[in-house]
């Protein structure tokens, strides 16, 4: 890493301390879908991720309601239950029940591909962006990366399947965290994003009861059951990928350039893989390493030639799903 910065927004913040919060980030955000590996193997997925986002969401909304950000209006909560829904019922609660299925180190390798759906739902939409060439073949590598990744059993050097159902339902996840983020742009939400998250939170958590509750994941439920590493992960979610994780990036956003701040997509699936290794005992195999390099590459390349206002506000949105996978 260079010590020297492309040019940062607070000409008062230090290089070292921009750095800091990067890695804070790459690591937090990285590691969070094994804290979610550790929680489902106790708690159901849907009852672990409403409470999370329940708590997190509550504290965060009531937080800065005391710092004095005015009551949010009824189009404000409309919106921010509509953006709730898609990233977090939508997105996060497919990746809470994917990871039943599916190894942590590929969940984030399948959700790291948001940005392709995004370019590619913007570009067909009427008033979306034009993707020029190079974004055409990020869109176009990337997906061939995941056909790579969850192909037939055999496809590359004779290794086996990725769990067919569980990369489905992960590969719906990074399509409603595309829809949700590009109605983020327009939507009508509060000026403090810190209060506009609490919300969506809220919102999700709601949502992710309700799918608890179809599901008879109450009926599931066995307090006694659930192993310290479950409770560990989930104080972890609230904590660090909730509160640590998404303040540290709100941060970067306001003092370091948002390119730089945007490598948490990339450096994200990369941690989440070794971490997965290192700790799980997850498999890192050629076929694993061979696609993630060439989705990981595509993203690379999509968001290096996204318009800067643009990127700035996937980021944003992206970055809520990201901090609580």
């Amino acid at each position: 890493m260079s010590g020297n910065l492309p040019s940062t927004k607070s000409g008062g913040t230090s290089n070292l301390a921009i750095w800091a919060g990067l890695i804070a980030v790459y690591i937090v955000w990285g590691s969070t879908y094994l804290a979610i590996f550790f929680v489902v193997q106790t708690i159901p997925p849907f009852l672990s991720a409403g409470t999370r986002f329940l708590i997190a969401g509550g504290v965060l909304y009531g937080f800065q309601r005391l710092r004095g950000d005015p009551a949010p209006k009824r189009f404000e909560w409309r919106s921010a239950a509509i953006v709730g829904l898609l990233l977090l019922l939508g997105g996060n609660g497919g990746v809470v029940w994917a990871e039943q299925r599916v190894a942590s180190g590929i969940t984030a390798l399948l959700i790291g591909s948001v940005p392709l759906w995004m370019a590619m739902i913007d570009a067909l939409r009427p008033a979306g962006q034009r993707p020029n060439r190079w974004v055409i073949l990020g869109v176009i590598s990337g997906f061939l990366g995941i056909v790579i990744l969850v192909g037939p059993a055999g496809m590359i050097g004779g290794e086996g399947q990725v769990d067919p159902v569980g990369a489905l339902v992960l590969i719906m996840a990074s399509l409603s965290w595309a829809i949700g983020s590009l109605y983020a742009r327009g939507a009508k939400l509060p000026s403090s994003p810190l209060l506009g998250t609490g919300m969506e939170m809220l919102a999700g958590s709601a949502g992710l009861f309700i799918m608890a509750t179809i599901s008879g994941e109450w009926g599931r439920l066995d307090l006694a059951a659930i192993a310290t590493r479950s409770w560990l992960g989930m104080i972890y979610l609230i904590v660090f990928g909730a509160w640590v994780g998404f303040a540290s990036y709100t941060w970067l956003l306001r003092v370091a350039p948002t390119m730089l701040v945007s490598t948490y997509a990339y450096v994200n699936p990369l941690v989440a893989i070794f971490l997965g290794a290192m700790l799980a005992g997850e498999e890192i195999t050629p076929r694993v390493l061979f696609a993630a390099a060439i989705i990981i590459g595509s993203v690379i390349l999509i968001t290096m030639t996204q318009p800067a206002s643009q990127g700035s506000k996937v980021g944003e949105e992206v970055a809520l799903s990201a901090g609580d996978d």
